[in-house]
């Protein structure tokens, strides 16, 4: 990791492990390394800015590790077949439902999908992840994975091969919600032994086909949604990998039945990953983040409005990723105007670095402050402390630049706001709404300019009127001169 300049110790990485519930010490499997597997989308529809915690909360994670001086692989999946229309065992499969509803092929909605999904990604600044693993290319896998857990662990229904969660030892513990009915989202499956069993494979009904189906020792069918992820995360970082990621919701059912099968699997009473860890939920109290209710918040609504998407991954920083975060436009506005703050703060920081020619001995501030972050971010990635750590850095107008702008490189190393690039004009979305370009708003301004430099006051206001109206705010003696007024 990177040492503090008098060579004090560095923190131990403390992260909260949601199966023992308390912060642990991170030590690595592997010398070194950090292997983390984080539960990716399914590319039936676009993904809300809820979904986009997630991967926000995961690059957050990924980069602290990669400054405390790990190699980090990280893999990602992406859902394209397995995943029903619930968390239980009955109903469609999300992308043959898609298909069917929008009279297309399967696989154009999965691509579709998948590549908004990484267009949002990119826009957040997410850091590409070792490997994206799709589930269609890990069937075959799948299956062999399914036959050599199938005589001891599994049995089968009329609807396919079934897991036996009685057959490993502490199931549930994860969620710790199971009950003598097991668990209440699950739905009764005519058949199941346990109420909490689930399906590892699902056989296509009689006399119905799908698009995506594959041959098995069980019949024609696909696999169940769990089976992916435990056949991923073993072949692409090998059991028992270092953390597992995901949104809290699949710390009651999923996760759970992803350790049940490594468990089968392995012939071990481990849960594949050491640590797992899960984000919370974003809340929309005007309930319109939900995919089911047809118009839901994706980042490209937050765009269209104007404001930039680096506002939303402040916004996410300035919660802890375990607690609650309200959605609010209000609370995205704040995280805007919070943002182009820093953006001049950092502009500002850049002039002064032009005119410096040797950096001075280590300053006792930026070494407190540096080791401020440390501990911050060590205490299981407690990223709001570091954000008025960040300004309070580029307020700090009497000390040497130089240490001022790395120790804003390492902030930024973890936050990821893209700081040293990112610039004002940058932030200035233009919404969709906008009735008027940019190249109109700079000619009205010059035009007003020229009234103004002949006195002409009452065509400089008309003006300056106009613009008002049309959503444009004037910053007179500002270089930027000019913003889109954003009201939501």
């Amino acid at each position: 990791m990177n040492e503090t300049p008098d060579n004090s110790a560095p923190a131990p990485l403390k992260l909260f492990n949601s199966l023992t519930r308390t912060p642990e010490i991170f030590t690595p499997v592997h010398e070194g390394e950090a292997r983390v597997y984080t539960c990716g989308p399914t590319v039936y529809n676009y993904p809300h800015i809820g979904n986009m915690r997630a991967y926000v909360f995961a690059d957050l994670l990924g980069r602290t590790l990669s400054w405390k001086g790990y190699k980090l692989i990280h893999v990602i999946n992406i859902t394209d077949v397995g995943h029903l229309t619930d968390d239980g065992d009955a109903g469609e499969d999300k992308l043959e439902k898609a298909a069917a509803e929008r009279a297309q092929s399967i696989w154009d909605i999965a691509k579709h999908y998948t590549e908004a999904y990484w267009d949002d990604i990119k826009a957040l600044n997410i850091r590409q992840p070792a490997h994206w693993s799709i589930a269609t290319d890990y069937v075959p896998q799948m299956i062999d994975y399914a036959k050599a857990i199938a005589d001891k662990h599994c049995y089968e229904l009329p609807g396919g091969l079934y897991f036996d969660v009685s057959t490993v030892a502490d199931y549930g513990r994860l969620a710790r919600a199971t009950t003598e009915d097991g668990e209440g989202r699950i739905d009764a499956v005519e058949g199941k032994r346990n109420a909490a069993d689930f399906a590892i494979w699902r056989k296509t009904p009689e006399g119905e086909s799908r698009q995506m189906e594959w041959d098995s020792p069980w019949g024609k069918g696909a696999p169940g949604w769990h089976l992916e992820c435990s056949v991923m995360s073993e072949a692409l970082l090998g059991l028992p990998f270092d953390i597992h990621t995901g949104g809290i919701d699949h710390r009651e059912i999923h996760h759970p039945n992803e350790i049940a099968q490594n468990q089968a699997h392995s012939g071990c009473d481990h849960s594949g990953a050491r640590i797992w860890m899960h984000n919370n939920f974003l809340i929309d109290r005007a309930g319109k983040m939900s995919k089911s209710a047809g118009e839901f918040l994706r980042l490209q609504l937050l765009i269209d409005k104007g404001i930039h998407p680096l506002a939303y991954r402040l916004m996410c920083l300035q919660a802890h990723y375990r607690s609650e975060l309200e959605f609010s436009w209000d609370n995205l506005i704040a995280a805007l105007t919070r943002l182009k703050r820093i953006v001049m703060g950092v502009e500002r920081l850049k002039e002064r670095l032009k005119a410096t020619q040797d950096s001075k001995p280590p300053h006792p501030k930026i070494t407190e402050m540096r080791a401020q972050l440390d501990s911050a971010i060590s205490n299981d990635l407690n990223s709001p402390p570091v954000i008025p750590l960040l300004e309070d850095l580029l307020s700090l107008k009497k000390i040497d630049p130089v240490q001022r702008m790395n120790l804003l490189q390492e902030i930024d190393q973890l936050l990821g706001l893209n700081l040293q690039t990112l610039t004002r004009t940058d932030l200035r979305l233009p919404p969709k709404s906008a009735s008027i370009s940019e190249t109109e708003i700079e000619d009205k301004l010059d035009l007003r300019q020229q009234a103004k430099a002949a006195k002409d006051f009452v065509a400089a206001d008309a003006i300056r009127d106009e613009l008002t109206a049309q959503g444009v705010e004037l910053m007179d003696g500002d270089p930027l001169r000019w913003e889109w007024s954003i009201k939501i």
